[in-house]
């Protein structure tokens, strides 16, 4: 029990030591990040590449950035589908559009935007709700890799029939297939969906805010973050969004871990949409 114990605690210090020469050589911060998850991926990719160790894993990355790209790479959960959460779009259109039609001009930031399925549901959602022309999208993730894949719009074929079933949940207006063409496997979105989107690089664990939104989204992004690290993205969100601002976080985030809770009114439990009141 003693070797095991010893084991584990020279593993959590070989992973401190990575995360911190991560941080000081490019400015990647890791370490807040839930140790559970992270520890999980590290020994993943530690496997994956057949690396004795992560303090070989350290020298590696610390002298190679395109070790440091992989690596990122593989901690970045890049898991999504479009018009995942049916029911948030179709509380979307009916609470948070009338909203927006408010504004001349929306500005919108997706935090998280990883593989860009949420950039281009939202993009649908703003499309048919007519509102999309007045509005400007910021989708960014801290992988720059994925902002890539995101920004070509190209999906698996085979993922299309799912994607067509959860438009028709979230209260889709038209076809499905009227927003994609189909090229050998893959569906490639219509480039209009995009012609309002920045695609951008940004770490919500070390980087500022870079403007002020009418409406952001970041959702199941937090529930890899440790309580410090939360924290600090629920301010950084909070100083980027507007008075009467709309927030959307994931299924299984909450305002209520916000120590600023008391500036929001809740829009939709279920959803998870809320809006900014002071």
């Amino acid at each position: 029990m003693l070797a095991i114990q010893q084991s584990q605690s020279v593993e959590d210090i070989e992973i401190d030591l990575l995360l911190e020469g991560i941080f000081r050589q490019y400015g990647f911060d890791f370490r807040n990040y839930a140790r559970s998850s992270l520890r999980r991926r590290v020994r993943n990719f530690i496997h994956d590449e057949r690396i004795g160790s992560v303090s070989l894993l350290q020298d590696r990355i610390l002298h190679d950035r395109e070790w440091l790209d992989r690596f990122v790479y593989s901690l970045s959960v890049n898991v999504s589908s479009m018009f995942r959460d049916p029911h948030f779009y179709v509380t979307f259109r009916r609470q948070v559009v009338p909203l927006l039609r408010t504004y001349p001009f929306s500005r919108i930031w997706i935090a998280g935007a990883s593989m860009g399925e949420e950039v281009y549901s939202l993009a649908i959602v703003l499309e048919e709700e007519g509102i999309y022309n007045r509005c400007r999208v910021y989708a960014t993730d801290i992988n720059d890799a994925v902002l890539k894949k995101a920004k070509e719009g190209i999906y698996p074929r085979d993922l299309i029939q799912t994607y067509a079933h959860s438009y028709t949940s979230a209260g889709g207006k038209r076809l499905f297939s009227d927003y994609y063409t189909v090229a050998y496997e893959h569906a490639i979105l219509n480039s209009a969906l995009r012609a309002n989107v920045v695609f951008a690089q940004h770490n919500l664990a070390s980087d500022a805010s870079f403007n002020e939104f009418h409406l952001i989204l970041c959702r199941n992004v937090m529930i890899y973050f440790n309580n410090e690290l939360q924290a600090h993205v629920f301010k950084l969100l909070h100083e980027s969004l507007a008075t009467f601002g709309v927030i959307g976080l994931g299924a299984k985030e909450t305002m209520k871990l916000s120590p600023r809770e008391y500036a929001y009114e809740q829009i939709d439990k279920t959803a998870r949409l809320y809006r900014r009141t002071r």
